[in-house]
């Protein structure tokens, strides 16, 4: 009984650790995409006529 809880402590840690790094990736990338697009428009507002 100890061994299966002492797997399942394994398996849910390893688990934990994977999606923090799927998160933080992900993060990363949505964060340099919405600053690459903001500065875009940015430079653009000036080629706006009204």
């Amino acid at each position: 009984m100890e061994e299966k809880v002492y797997k399942t402590m394994g398996r849910s840690g390893a688990l934990a650790i994977t999606i923090g790094v799927i998160s933080i990736v992900v993060g990363l990338a949505s964060g340099i995409m919405l600053l690459i697009s903001g500065g875009r428009l940015l430079a653009g507002k000036s080629k706006i006529l009204f």
